[in-house]
């Protein structure tokens, strides 16, 4: 019959022992942890890890190293350790012309940036002082003398009210370009009601609705209309799309003229 041997038997520590081991490693921890503090701090601090570079990953068109120096650099503060990214990227996305940009770090003295720029596709507002409205149908501010495009179309409508402009702008523009009629405004009342300003002083009155209401209205006048003049689009002096079956148009030098039931306008 074999025997087990039993552990020896392991005597505890002192509680006044227990507790000095306990407080000499909780202050070696401490003391290990604002060293490192101390190291991290001074190195950040260095000179070389003084921001020194942007790197822009994508080409821009409005944009360029100079400008982007200009705008920016004044309002950078720190250095690659201590630089705030959110401020930074706010800083960029305050440049003329940019909508979007990503900021990171590029170890050991650099910022590495891709910048979304606006893409102008109308004016927004009171002709006299109208902003810019971009492809995803928001407004913003640039001086118009850096704007190239001189026959954008102007967009107007109530305030945040710039995305549902552009849209019905889009649905309706294609198809009216097919009777050569040169839009000078695209508007959405306050009341809800669109209407097109022609070159010339033209008007055509849409009623209301949704871009997609709009649209088919147009189609059904685009599809009959240019029937009735050779030179229809510099002739028309007015047209009527609120009807439910149908429009009225008035032409220069012809009387009005009116398809299908002129009842309930909308």
């Amino acid at each position: 019959m074999s025997r087990v041997k039993s552990a020896p038997f392991m005597k505890a520590l002192p509680l006044d022992v227990r507790l000095m081991n306990n407080a000499s490693a909780a202050f070696l921890l401490v003391f290990a942890v604002l060293t490192l503090t101390a190291v991290a701090g001074w190195l950040a601090k260095q000179p070389v890890f003084s921001l020194k570079a942007i790197h822009v990953d994508n080409e821009l068109t409005h944009n360029n190293a100079a400008t982007l120096r200009a705008n920016v650099a004044p309002k950078l503060t720190g250095n690659f350790f201590t630089l705030d990214l959110a401020r930074t990227r706010n800083a960029f996305e305050n440049v003329p012309w940019v909508r979007y940009a990503v900021v990171r770090r590029e170890f050991p003295d650099g910022l590495r940036v891709e910048l979304q720029e606006h893409q102008a596709v109308a004016f927004w507002g009171n002709e006299a002082d109208a902003q810019l409205v971009n492809s995803f149908g928001e407004v913003f501010e640039v001086n118009q003398g850096d704007v190239e495009a001189e026959d954008l179309p102007l967009l107007n409508g109530p305030k945040g009210q710039s995305a549902l402009v552009l849209q019905g702008y889009r649905a309706v523009a294609p198809l009216l370009e097919k009777l050569d009629i040169t839009l000078t405004e695209f508007e959405l009342t306050n009341r809800g009601s669109w209407r097109v300003l022609l070159e010339g002083g033209g008007v055509i009155e849409m009623g209301l609705g949704s871009p997609a209401d709009i649209q088919a209205r147009v189609e059904r006048f685009v599809a009959t209309v240019a029937q009735t003049s050779s030179k229809f689009g510099r002739n028309l002096q007015s047209a009527d799309l609120r009807y439910s079956n149908g429009y009225a148009i008035k032409l220069r030098g012809v009387t009005t003229v009116a398809v299908g039931d002129k009842q309930n306008k909308k």
